[in-house]
């Protein structure tokens, strides 16, 4: 019953769409847009080659010497009643950024160039519907590095989600307040569902720039009683609150802030003779993150990124742990933009500390610290 009830409300829904997108008086219009990046990177107290090569645990900048990022080529089409927007990209940093999407055809199919693939229907005035792959709606930092003012990324920003594939509602009561409501594959899944399990997502936007989302669901999928595999191992459900928010304090002076909260509840292990509640407490991450942003001109700025993100409970492997499964990193990165045209030039300092020893340095001896400096050149289309 409740099958069929789902379908007739798909078959209503589409066939609404239809009648909607049919009505359209006016032709939509195609527009083009995209980035091209590359880098130089260098370690300032560890070393450039080879298995030492040394790395902050984050997502993107992290290849030695001269390294190229990606192109990102977006088509969007925009109509009065509906559209659609497909979100190309091909290089190291785009390949990193679409890293679970190579499910179908054992990774040999297109679908690892798709950062963004989905239609939407403008409902109303007030609403819109959307289904397809869409580029999460978590955190401060995204995966384009034309929207970034610092190149690298955050911590947060790079355990936190990067895609969502599912359907979502955004509804907008005012200039000053709107809401958005999804539900969704397990994160980063974008090509379809081989789990089993949903995600729900909820977005609260007050005041133009700041935004409270939630995210919850099974990550990994349910576990499959009727396997009986020895350390079958499943996690609970997933929450990751997430603040993002930014103000001009000057003219010439921007401060954005990010923090954001995430565990996962212990699950379940799977055994030949019962199923046992796994020891461990929720695990996870959380972190905080201020990011202040000087104009000098018309074309230069400086700005940094103060980051703190702790690992709780084994939470994540990315730095060592202590006995408890505790981890800290403090992240200091200090970047200008220098912009000629639609070209970007980024000259970015970083410092990586953490609480346990997590690098390497020059003498491969153990460092609880990593500095670097690349320089990046952007170019948005």
């Amino acid at each position: 019953m409740k099958k069929s009830f789902t379908l007739l409300t798909m078959l209503v829904f589409i066939w609404n769409s239809n009648q909607a997108l049919a009505q359209e008086s006016a032709p939509g219009s195609l527009s083009l847009s995209g980035s091209v990046d590359v880098y130089y990177r260098v370690n300032l107290n560890a070393r450039n080659a080879g298995d030492e090569y040394q790395v902050p645990a984050t997502s993107f900048a992290n290849l030695p010497g001269f390294s190229l990022g990606m192109i990102n080529f977006t088509a969007s089409y925009q109509a009065d009643k509906g559209g659609f927007v497909t979100d190309l990209v091909f290089g190291p940093r785009g390949e990193d950024a679409v890293f679970a999407s190579p499910y179908y055809n054992e990774g040999r199919g297109s679908s690892q160039i798709i950062n963004q693939l989905y239609v939407y229907w403008n409902a109303s005035d007030k609403l819109t519907l959307s289904m397809g792959n869409f580029n999460t709606f978590l955190g401060y930092e995204v995966i384009s590095p034309a929207a970034n003012f610092n190149y690298s990324t955050s911590y947060m920003f790079s355990y936190g989600p990067f895609s969502h594939t599912g359907i979502r509602a955004d509804l907008k009561f005012s200039d000053q307040f709107s809401v958005m409501a999804s539900l969704m594959n397990p994160t980063d899944l974008t090509e379809f569902n081989p789990l089993g399990t949903y995600t729900a997502g909820l977005q609260f936007a007050l005041f133009g720039s700041t935004y409270i989302n939630f995210l919850y669901g099974d990550q990994d999928g349910k576990l499959d009683r009727n396997t009986h595999d020895i350390d079958d191992v499943s996690a609970g459900n997933t929450l990751q609150i997430d603040l993002t928010t930014g103000l001009d304090l000057h003219e010439k002076i921007f401060l954005g802030f990010n923090a954001t909260y995430n565990t996962t509840s212990s699950g379940e292990v799977l055994t030949s003779d019962a199923v046992e509640a796994l020891e461990a407490e929720g695990a996870g991450f959380y972190g905080a993150a201020t990011y202040l942003q000087f104009r000098l001109g018309e074309s230069y700025s400086v700005g940094s990124r103060l980051e703190y993100f702790k690992v709780y409970n084994s939470g994540l492997d990315i730095v060592n742990l202590d006995s408890s499964g505790d981890g800290e990193v403090l992240g200091l990165t200090l970047s200008g933009n220098a912009r000629v045209g639609n070209l970007t030039l980024i000259p970015e300092l970083r410092l990586d500390i953490t609480s346990q020893e997590s690098f390497l340095n020059k003498d491969m001896e153990p460092s609880k610290t990593l500095s670097s400096i690349l320089i990046a050149a952007v170019y948005a289309f």
